[in-house]
């Protein structure tokens, strides 16, 4: 728990009105609802079940609102996003431009963490995951790419001194220059070619976190190691000769990520963003399908 200050600073009153409120609450029910330290404040059993049951009520009443103060056309409220700091580098930063720009009344709240969260616990409207961190009993919506691969790269002067790998186990003789998850997990080394899975666990020269990927991809750029991370994020140092790919045959192929909701309800600001989605989806798959012209 973050205690009474946080909780004050967010609801705009004074701690000790809210510990005042607090208490005058648990002498209404007869129960406490909060063990107090000097160092923390957390939940008495009876106040887990209180807080689980009025979730889902308090955010339908916040849904409840926001469709009150929204009409058809001016779209008004706060949209609580819970997403996986990998859709944050090319994937959500365009649809977020857009979505803003077409919905002047939208605030948006971004919450960046990479593991798996209760959203309402988290008072959230929907997450953003990859298929295998999806919650369940959730409506879910591609969201980007609806493929993505593992790739693996370096560069061309640090290839030219060290070799080129051939299989994914030569990686474990060379540099590598890892990226770790907010949750303390390092991103894996998986490969596929065929009927044939290889995972490798290079120590790592050099070990970074997800939120600081375009500093390990220019240090890879630099000689410094073999980086292995989203194709998406390699492209432009790959299209401009910064890097060159490696065990190309050998990449894994995912689903891309999912924006993810209950659906018990949707506030008018995430029914708006996620016929943003679904509009920009059709918009490339109807690209995808086009001819080239001439």
């Amino acid at each position: 728990m973050r205690g009474f200050r946080a909780a004050a600073k967010r609801l705009g009153l004074s701690p000790s009105t809210v510990s005042d409120r607090i208490v005058q609450l648990e002498k209404r029910l007869g129960v406490p609802l909060l063990i107090r330290t000097t160092r923390s404040v957390v939940p008495t059993e009876a106040g887990h079940v209180l807080a689980n049951r009025l979730l889902p009520v308090f955010a339908e009443t916040r849904a409840a609102l926001q469709d009150a103060a929204s009409s058809h056309r001016d779209v008004r409220g706060l949209l609580r996003l819970n997403v996986t700091g990998a859709v944050m580098v090319d994937i959500l930063p365009p649809l977020l431009d857009r979505f803003l720009h077409d919905h002047p009344g939208i605030r948006v709240e971004l919450v960046v963490e990479d593991r798996l969260v209760d959203i309402a616990a988290a008072g959230c409207d929907a997450g953003i995951r990859y298929g295998e961190h999806l919650a369940q009993d959730m409506i879910a919506v591609p969201i980007g790419p609806p493929f993505q691969y593992l790739a693996v790269a370096a560069a061309p002067s640090y290839l030219d001194t060290r070799g080129v790998p051939g299989h994914p186990r030569d990686l474990l003789d060379h540099e590598s220059i890892r990226l770790r998850f907010s949750s303390g997990a390092l991103v894996p080394w998986s490969f596929e070619r065929r009927e044939e899975t290889v995972t490798v666990d290079p120590p790592g020269r050099l070990i970074i976190g997800v939120d600081a990927a375009d500093a390990a991809i220019g240090l890879a750029c630099r000689g410094l190691g073999v980086i292995a991370t989203f194709e998406n994020w390699l492209r432009p140092s790959l299209d401009s000769g910064a890097l060159r790919p490696v065990l190309v045959d050998w990449w894994t192929r995912f689903e891309g990520p999912h924006l993810y909701f209950s659906d018990r309800f949707m506030p008018s600001p995430l029914r708006a963003f996620v016929d943003l989605v679904q509009a920009e989806r059709l918009s490339a798959a109807a690209l995808a399908r086009a001819p080239d012209c001439v």
